[in-house]
């Protein structure tokens, strides 16, 4: 009886081994959400976060990811940093830039720098790839877009703060006065403490990949920056600004998720 019941354990530890290699790690989920209700028409907005592109996180991979984000019909992309897992072990330069060139918004695509966007050889492509790709990169900068209804959008983006030079007031000189709504986009989520005294609605952060692997009762996996806030929503002060976590569509470290599916985050804003 305690044999089967140890041969029963192993299969069934290989089995979740083989689930968190194989399995997760290609089933993207999106989740949506519904923001200032009471408002009028939405800007539908599109995170992305994390996509890592390695040997292990395929070209093939990163095409299928684009057409989900397009079916998603999005006004506007952002992509909150790390492109790529090691550039300098896998370079597939032309690939990405053609892929993401098919991304479709209305109104904008807007990135901003992650940690491994600086290391491994990345810094040097990551601009004009982006460029190429027809994102706006945001360094402790911002644009104001007027929309189709009348109201002014701010979207803001924070140099990566493990790496780069992150600097808030350089960044919100770029706010205009009458802005109706507005957005910050930054790598690592425990920098939404710089923004604590600020009025800003909405800030979108990645970094932490969720833990990237979560087993119950067992601490997942932390990282630097993102050790207060790890995923999803987060009251951050009494202004009413939120920051929402998302969790990556890559991998780091090791190439599994476990009870963290790779995610697009989709926010209706209404205004």
């Amino acid at each position: 009886m305690l044999v089967k019941i140890v041969l029963l354990l192993i299969i069934l530890i290989g089995l979740l081994i083989g689930y968190a290699f194989k399995v997760e790690p290609k089933m993207t989920v999106v989740h949506s959400y519904d923001l200032n209700e009471d408002k009028g028409e939405s800007v539908k907005v599109v995170q992305l976060s994390d996509i890592q592109v390695s040997e292990t996180y395929t070209i093939e991979q990163l095409n299928n990811l684009v057409e989900k984000v397009n079916k998603l019909s999005p006004d506007m992309i952002v992509f909150t940093g790390d492109l790529f897992e090691n550039f300098s072990m896998f370079q597939p330069l032309q690939e990405v830039t053609d892929s993401l060139s098919n991304l479709e918004a209305t109104i904008g695509k807007y990135a901003i720098w992650g940690n491994r966007d600086y290391g491994g050889g990345a810094a040097r492509v990551y601009e004009p790839l982006l460029r190429d790709s027809g994102f706006t990169l945001l360094k402790n900068s911002g644009v104001n877009v007027q929309l189709s209804n009348g109201k002014k959008l701010f979207i803001g983006g924070l140099d990566d703060g493990l790496l780069g030079n992150p600097n808030v007031d350089h960044m919100l000189a770029y706010m205009e006065n009458d802005t109706d709504y507005e957005i910050v986009i930054m790598h690592e989520p425990d920098m939404a403490d710089l923004l604590k005294d600020t009025s800003i609605d909405l800030l979108l952060a990645g970094h932490s990949h969720g833990g990237q692997i979560q087993i119950p009762f067992i601490k997942s996996i932390s990282t630097s920056l993102a050790e207060k806030y790890s995923e999803g929503f987060y009251d951050i002060n009494n202004n009413g600004t939120q920051l929402y976590v998302n969790t990556g569509i890559g991998t780091s470290r090791i190439a599994a998720r476990f009870m963290v599916p790779p995610e697009i985050s989709v926010f209706n804003i209404h205004l």
